[in-house]
């Protein structure tokens, strides 16, 4: 047996810690649980194969050509930004390296010092003062990273993500400080499909009732009676979140900072986020630059892999000089020569020959030397 040790070339993302999946070799990252993500697929574009078959015929050449044409402006809108929120880096930070995360302990046993036993150690915090307010940087036990300010470590994910704002498992993705301004397009962009292909339906109920009654277009178009029932449970829901988010938009703030109430409270100070200005908060937060990735996912690593080999190692041959000296042999090997044929000799030298030893004696041999020397005689 023996090893052999290779190395080769792997992308970042597949060594990236985290409970994320990757595709396109690193270029679409999204989170484990995409079942939710699927059937968002399904009733999107479900319901609008439905109104394109049901509804967009018949409104077409009774009402207006446009209509359809809007609908799948429309449509392909709303795709697009769900795939782009649910497909990219929504601001996931690395975690530091071995040594990074040495040197901040030992940074943080200094500045803590010696903690008596029994005693629970002070939290890790630090202090960053921004618009003449204090907030506080906290210590992230998994990444081993004092966070950025509002920045927050996702469970579902298991990774720090900038400007976290929730985990949405209808995008099956994070959202965050990369792809938050397509999340709430997406669901700006969501509610007025639904509110478009609910109110055409209803106008295509009441158009066809009046020329042959009402229970009678239910028969015809039962696509529209699923369409709306589809339409008015997800209305609500919809659009309620997008109210919700455009609140939280123009006093720019996060869903988190909402729910744990960082800036609300008696004892709590004011956003130092915030502009004072809804206009200025709107643009900063749907205008502002898109930043790019901190992972370099599709960036090169070298990887040491040992690879055992059942094959036996072959024995190397060693080309030796003929044992006579001749004209071609070089004059350095020729004591060497020398040296082997006395060595080759000397064995010989040391062992003599055997003398041969007369068979020993019995009574055959007797009777036949007696007979022998008598006819001699």
């Amino acid at each position: 047996m023996s090893a052999v040790m290779i190395t080769r070339k792997v992308r970042k993302w597949e060594k990236l810690p985290g409970k994320n999946t990757f595709c396109c070799d690193g270029r679409v990252m999204m989170a484990r649980q995409k079942g939710v993500f699927y059937l968002t697929l399904f009733l999107i574009t479900g319901t609008c194969a439905l109104f394109f078959a049901f509804e967009c015929p018949y409104l077409a050449v009774h009402l207006c050509p446009a209509i359809p044409v809007f609908a799948v402006l429309l449509f392909l809108f709303v795709m697009a930004m769900l795939l782009r929120t649910s497909f990219s880096d929504p601001g996931v930070l690395p975690r530091a390296l071995p040594e990074e995360a040495t040197f901040i302990e030992m940074e943080i046993e200094a500045a803590n010092g010696n903690v008596p036993a029994g005693q629970r150690p002070p939290p890790r915090i630090r202090n960053v003062q921004i618009n003449n307010q204090i907030v506080k940087l906290k210590y992230c036990y998994t990444c081993k990273i004092f966070r950025p300010p509002r920045a927050s470590h996702c469970s579902i994910c298991d990774n720090c993500v900038d400007r976290f704002d929730h985990h949405c498992p209808w995008v099956g993705n994070c959202v965050g400080k990369r792809n938050y301004r397509y999340f709430y397009l997406f669901t700006l962009s969501l509610s007025l499909l639904t509110i478009y292909i609910f109110t055409f339906d209803i106008v295509h109920v009441v158009m066809r009732s009046m020329n042959g009654g009402f229970l009678n277009t239910l028969k015809e178009t039962p696509g529209t009676v699923l369409e709306v029932l589809v339409c008015f449970f997800t209305l609500w829901s919809v659009v309620g979140l997008t109210g919700f988010h455009t609140y939280l938009i123009s006093l720019n703030q996060t869903t988190n900072e909402d729910i744990k109430g960082s800036w609300s409270g008696k004892n709590r100070g004011q956003n130092p986020y915030s502009h004072k200005n809804i206009i200025k908060n709107c643009c900063e937060v749907l205008c502002g630059p898109t930043y790019p990735s901190v992972l370099d996912r599709r960036g090169l690593l070298q990887e040491d892999t040992l690879i055992s080999s059942s094959n036996p190692v072959p024995q190397s041959t060693k080309t030796t000089a003929p044992l006579i000296p001749n004209e071609h042999t070089p004059d350095d090997a020729k004591p060497s020569i020398a040296a082997s044929a006395e060595k080759n000799a000397s064995p010989k030298e040391e062992h003599p020959a055997a003398t041969k030893v007369p068979p020993l004696a019995s009574p055959e041999t007797d009777a036949e030397t007696s007979i022998a020397k008598e006819r001699a005689h």
